[in-house]
This record gives structure tokens, C-alpha cells and sequence, in this order.
């Protein structure tokens, strides 16, 4: 959709609200297509605007969701043929994991002494699970975006179209509106270095999922 104004009100308008709240989630989720080579759409009057990157056969989406009455999260989603049916959730520590710690839920210990203490780790491969994170790099990009929590997803929600029985999804969500630039190309790089590294240890293959998500 193309906006036109006829005076410069509007843009006045627009102009003070930006001084205040700072630049738009459109105008921001724009700067980080162009950046990367994806593609802001526009959701118009009723649907909030999503950006799509591909990278091979795969393509990532970045969107908002309401939760049906006053929360909106922000959420990345990328299907993809899961190969060997791996989960897991990577999550960083805080007070209520350290509650659940101490209560006793799963913590899979990669014997790294500056990840382990910072991460909860979870899923059903504890070897293919260390295998993954034997990569540095992505160790590191981990590292780097703050309050991440990402997961393997098998279904995109009780409500919609459900995936073959061999898709599954990596997901990241957030509370709020994300406009913050940096995080969210970072987020982009932590998922391309996700989905690489599934194919690596042999848990994922590089074939177009067949699903695109809306």
C-alpha cells in the first residue's frame, strides 16, 4: 500500500511522534530488508506488516501476534524437513529457570564453561544436541542477542493449517513489538547458522519444506 499526504500536516504529525517514540516498526523492519535482502509487506489497514528472507530453500518470516487481548509478541518462524525428528529449546537463564533448576528440570551441560552457566538447554538428542553446539561461531551469535529463546516448533499453533509429518519449525518469540535493528538482523544470522548447522550433523535436509507461512 502507497500512503500520499496532500499537505504536510500529516507529515508534521509524523514528524513530532517519531521525535518521541522514535522511528516506526514498518519503517525499521523496511531498513532490515533492504539490509539483508528480504522483503517488507505491507498488512494494511487490518493485518500487521511481515518481512520474509530466503536463504536456499528455506524462508524465514518475522510478524507480530496478538494473544487475542492486550499482548502482541514478535516471533521469527522457519519451516524446514526435519530429518531425524530432533527438539530442543535454547533459553537463557534467569530467576524462574533457576527455580526450575532447582526443581529439577532438564539442563543438557555441553561442557562449556561460558555457555552452560548462561543457558538452559533442553530437548530429546542430548548427542545431537552437543553436536550441534560444538560450532563456535554459532556459540557465539547466541551469545550476543540478548533474552533469546529459540526453539524447535512442530505445529504453527492449535488453530491452523497443520505441517506434513516431517516439517517441523525453529521459533523465536517475543513480548512486544522488537525494533531493535541490530537484534532482529542478528536473529536473521542465528537462524541461517541454525538451519546450516542441522543439515551438518544430519538432522535436517535442504529441501523446500513445501509450506509457506502466512
Amino acid at each position: 500500500m502507497i500512503y500520499k499526504f496532500t499537505n504536510d500536516k500529516p507529515k508534521t504529525i509524523m514528524a513530532f511522534l517519531e521525535n518521541i517514540f522514535g522511528p516506526s516498526k514498518e519503517e525499521i523492519w523496511k531498513q532490515i530488508a533492504s539490509d539483508i535482502g528480504g522483503a517488507y509487506i505491507d498488512g494494511g489497514f487490518w493485518k500487521s506488516g511481515m518481512l520474509r528472507y530466503q536463504h536456499k530453500n528455506w524462508e524465514m518470516v518475522l510478524d507480530n501476534l496478538s494473544d487475542g487481548n492486550s499482548g502482541i509478541y514478535t516471533r521469527l518462524r522457519v519451516p524446514f524437513i526435519n530429518k531425524d525428528r530432533l527438539q530442543f529449546t535454547i533459553y537463557e537463564e534467569g530467576f524462574f529457570s533457576e527455580v526450575g533448576k532447582a526443581l529439577g528440570i532438564q539442563d543438557i551441560q555441553i561442557e562449556d564453561p561460558r555457555f552452560d552457566p548462561k543457558f538452559i538447554i533442553q530437548g530429546n538428542n542430548v548427542h545431537k544436541i552437543k553436536k550441534l553446539l560444538r560450532d563456535p561461531q554459532l556459540k557465539a551469535l547466541f551469545d550476543v542477542i540478548p533474552g533469546i529463546n529459540v526453539r524447535i516448533k512442530s505445529s504453527n499453533g492449535i488453530f491452523s493449517k497443520k505441517f506434513p509429518p516431517n516439517v517441523d519449525m525453529l521459533f523465536f518469540q517475543h513480548a512486544g513489538v522488537v525494533k531493535d535493528k541490530e537484534k532482529l538482523k542478528l536473529l536473521f544470522k542465528l537462524f541461517t547458522a541454525l538451519l546450516e548447522r542441522l543439515v551438518q550433523i544430519d538432522s535436517a535436509y535442504e529441501d523446500d519444506p513445501g509450506i509457506r507461512l502466512e
